[in-house]
């Protein structure tokens, strides 16, 4: 048997490339070699012009980090520091009705979870610093990460994959304000902010808000790879 085929969602961004500006699709590397240390096949997955029958060729599903997700989808008018990628939202939002209908493995990566809560009917705090009156999660400056711990609760998935508690990298200027019907499962200690969250009625929909690639803690992509080479 193959290593699990693993989708990834990307930017679409302008890029110098063989010396000209030119859209292009990217993702960092790190997401990949993330997933392929844990045992899959990343497939890379364009906003332009997808469709829900890809899912049918994979075995889950990374929703990858990003720009902001556009306010209209739970109902607000942006704040003046968000910057979205409209295609990209839809695509995403598409990709992801579709691979809860067939129960396929999904992990949601910083703007990754806040998609899942959005589309579980949560809603976002636009800009941070507006209400937890902190740049915490994304430093002016350098480091370009903030620092702290996650406290992650008992019984649940998201408990099993990281344990009591985790330390992370934090970069992201939105945060969640409602979960919707997802599970809130762990949490910024110093500011109550939620940092994971799950659908316990699946077999695996897992997000996290800081960004695992960049770290040598991978346990979150070998849980969903896991998850995926047992379908």
């Amino acid at each position: 048997m193959g290593r699990p085929l693993i989708g990834m969602t990307t930017y679409a961004e302008p890029q110098r490339l063989s010396g000209r500006e030119l859209a292009a699709v990217s993702l960092p590397l790190a997401y990949v070699r993330a997933v392929h240390a844990s045992g899959g096949q990343a497939v890379l997955i364009p906003s332009d012009g997808v469709g829900e029958e890809l899912l049918d060729r994979l075995d889950g599903l990374v929703l990858c980090g990003g720009s902001d997700l556009e306010p209209s989808w739970y109902g607000e008018a942006p704040h003046e520091t968000v910057v979205t990628r409209p295609q990209r939202d839809a695509a995403e939002m598409l990709l992801l009705r579709g691979a809860l209908e067939r129960d396929l493995p999904v992990l949601g990566v910083c703007r990754g979870l806040q998609l899942l809560a959005v589309h579980y009917g949560g809603r976002l705090h636009q800009h941070l610093p507006d209400v937890l009156d902190s740049d915490r999660h994304r430093p002016a400056g350098e480091p370009r990460y903030g620092e702290h711990t996650v406290r992650v609760e008992a019984g649940t998935l998201s408990h099993k994959v990281l344990g009591d508690e985790v330390g992370v990298n934090s970069f992201h200027h939105q945060g969640i304000a409602e979960v919707g019907s997802l599970r809130a499962t762990g949490w910024c200690p110093v500011d109550g902010l939620v940092e994971v969250a799950e659908d316990p009625d699946r077999r695996f929909v897992l997000g996290v808000q800081w960004h695992p690639e960049d770290t040598e803690d991978h346990r979150v992509f070998a849980a969903v790879v896991e998850a995926a080479a047992s379908r």
